[in-house]
């Protein structure tokens, strides 16, 4: 055989090979996530679900809520876990109040237009909660959101611990002052991590916090959530969100994800966001053990 018969050879079989096979890159997908406990676990549980499904699977978390939803956007990242509230007002720039139902119906369709498809919702509500300790004499007679309000538009200084983003929000900070008709002020604001904000009110270093509803630490230190009597902060269902030309392309993600989504609650985040942060378990063992004790 000649050498040009062997290289025609060799191409013919390694097209072959691939017509076959198909691309080396067509089942790896590329999982988003945000910057704080509950995303972190989502991001690891997907990841070793679709690892599990033969996936090859490369893992971007820890980014802000406009970073990650710009990589999804623009191709960077294939699918990720996000909140109904957050599209809605924050990407959407929708700020009529909905009841929940309404509200996943219309980011899948104002995001369903963009390209990006919205899977079942969890029952999973991670929305905004102001908590405060037992033993403040500054927010002990308080209930509600209302008399947090109150409280600082007689002048009395709380000291608010957020998230960074949390007082730029429009579904944050600055829309629930508008709401409430109060201010905080700059010098009572203090932006950190949520797990150092649960320290710092656990040793009286803070009046209240800008929590998470799902967060592990409210049951764990014994907190009292504040009602939301104007009923300012939206559903946050924690949903599946994938690019549709990813999903076109691999339909089985509706259901591996879906197997995820619907088992999903507030009690189930709250018990996973604890046993990271209070009882100090890793990441990947908190999600390789939900996967395994739910059948998933």
């Amino acid at each position: 055989m000649t050498f040009i018969s062997k290289l025609t050879k060799s191409v013919v079989s390694a097209a072959a090979f691939f017509m076959v096979s198909g691309p080396v890159w067509a089942d790896t997908l590329t999982v988003g996530g945000k910057n704080f406990t509950e995303q972190l676990i989502l991001a690891e549980m997907t990841k070793q679900l679709l690892e599990s499904k033969g996936y090859t699977v490369n893992k971007k978390d820890g980014m802000g809520t406009k970073i990650v939803r710009a990589a999804l956007e623009n191709g960077e990242v294939d699918l990720y876990w996000e909140y109904t509230g957050t599209s809605l007002i924050t990407f959407n720039k929708v700020t009529e109040r909905m009841s929940p139902e309404d509200t996943y119906k219309k980011v899948k369709e104002l995001d369903g237009e963009k390209g990006l498809i919205w899977l079942a919702p969890s029952k999973a509500n991670n929305t905004y909660a102001y908590v405060v300790r037992s033993d403040n004499p500054k927010t002990d007679g308080m209930k509600t959101i209302s008399d947090l309000a109150a409280a600082y538009k007689a002048g009395t200084a709380i000291a608010m611990g957020t998230t960074a983003e949390f007082p730029k929000r429009p579904d944050g900070l600055l829309g629930l002052q508008e709401t409430y008709g109060f201010e905080a002020g700059r010098a009572n604001v203090r932006p950190m991590d949520l797990g150092l904000a649960y320290n710092a009110l656990a040793n009286k270093d803070l009046d209240t916090i800008a929590a998470q509803a799902t967060d592990g630490q409210i049951a764990a230190l014994k907190l009292r959530v504040l009602e939301d009597d104007k009923g300012f902060f939206p559903n946050y269902a924690l949903t599946p969100v994938v690019r549709k030309e990813v999903l076109d392309a691999h339909p089985d993600l509706k259901d591996t994800l879906e197997s995820i989504s619907t088992k999903l609650d507030d009690t189930t985040m709250q018990r996973l966001n604890s046993e990271v942060d209070v009882e100090r378990k890793t990441i990947e063992t908190v999600a390789s053990d939900y996967l395994k004790s739910s059948g998933i």
